[in-house]
């Protein structure tokens, strides 16, 4: 397996370069320049030129791809034109809120989706399958940003004085601070090293920070805050999820060892726990792990509608901007996220179905 792994990773190695090769020579083909975006459309030809000659934007476009590919062998992302800061930086701040709201969609997302899937596939051609069905095309077909305007509109506004009520935009509650549990626990990091930089990504996610500093008040604010998000973004894979199961449920009931299992009198609950579900989640696990990839890639409107600072929204703010080393840092963030999360589907099948065999 370790073989395996190692393979996967090193096959890997190539895709993610010529994804940053699209990348880099995508961003600097949108319309506009980062010049014109941070200094203003009066923005003089000489100003222009002194600006791009202290971004390293006067060089030749191979030259400043071998520039960036050479920092990023070396750890370094560059520095953000529009924060003035390093994207490293800006990674460690953003990135936590994307993975904790991909998360928690793909969380509710699996929950809800597996059993109305299975549920459907038990009750074959009852109204309960017709009406799992029908909520699943539609939650197909609903837009995310029309979805989210409408739960903030009812859980923010028409229930505001409701226990139904809940936050309609950010992570935490005006007055509440989530305090990193290295600072909480009075452990000495150096500030700007490596070892701090680890620490303050995982302070970041303000659920798990919250339990390791045993800050109640905060996490119940902070799951609060990423119900309606995490609703949101979870709608689409939801129904995906629910439909694979069903299909997939369905053609394994009708094989020979579900049936023999029938015969012997097995109950059809047992038949379903202990022969079928388990084959049928193979199809479901491919789908999850690449749902899970198009969560961490399409919170973009998700994050931009309920005001939340992660890395879809740093991705529109930089697009916005001309703000290249984000565009390009984040994407390749999101390249290895799909890699690493196919690696781990790939991986599980071996649990799931023995007869597979990792080569």
């Amino acid at each position: 397996m370790f073989s395996y792994i190692a393979r996967r990773l090193i096959y890997s190695i190539p895709v993610l370069i010529g994804i940053m090769i699209v990348v880099f020579l995508l961003a600097r083909l949108i319309p506009g320049d980062p010049c014109t975006a941070i200094l203003g459309e009066k923005a003089t030809p000489e100003a222009c030129a002194r600006y791009n000659a202290a971004q390293g934007l006067d060089k030749p476009i191979t030259t400043q791809f071998l520039i960036y590919m050479g920092n990023v062998l070396k750890g370094d992302f560059g520095n953000s034109i529009r924060f003035s800061r390093p994207v490293t930086q800006v990674l460690v701040e953003r990135l936590p809120t994307t993975i904790e709201l991909s998360m928690g969609a793909l969380m509710l997302a699996v929950i809800v989706g597996i059993p109305a899937g299975v549920l459907a596939a038990m009750r074959h051609n009852s109204p309960t399958d017709v009406a799992t069905m029908v909520g699943a095309n539609i939650g197909v077909s609903m837009p995310v940003f029309w979805l989210g305007l409408m739960l903030e509109y009812l859980f923010g506004l028409v229930l505001k004085d409701t226990p139904l009520w809940l936050p309609p935009t950010g992570r935490l509650s005006a007055g509440l601070a989530s305090v990193p549990f290295f600072e909480a626990y009075g452990w000495a990091v150096t500030e700007g090293t490596a070892t701090y930089k680890v620490l303050e990504f995982f302070s970041n996610f303000y659920i798990f920070n919250s339990i390791i500093t045993g800050d109640w008040e905060v996490l119940n604010d902070a799951v609060r805050h990423l119900i309606l998000p995490s609703l949101a973004l979870a709608t689409i894979p939801l129904a995906i999820i629910a439909r694979m199961t069903r299909s997939s449920l369905l053609d394994v009931l009708g094989r020979e060892y579900v049936r023999a299992a029938k015969a012997k009198g097995v109950p059809h609950r047992t038949v379903i726990a202990k022969h079928a579900l388990r084959n049928a989640l193979l199809p479901v696990v491919t789908i999850i792990g690449l749902s899970l990839g198009g969560l961490l890639g399409g919170a973009v409107l998700t994050e931009t509608i309920f005001g939340l600072s992660g890395v879809g929204r740093a991705v529109y703010e930089a697009i916005t901007a001309r703000d290249y080393p984000i565009i390009q840092a984040f994407t390749v963030v999101i390249a290895v996220g799909y890699v690493l999360v196919n690696l781990i589907v790939d991986v599980s099948y071996t649990y799931l179905d023995p007869r597979v065999r990792l080569e």
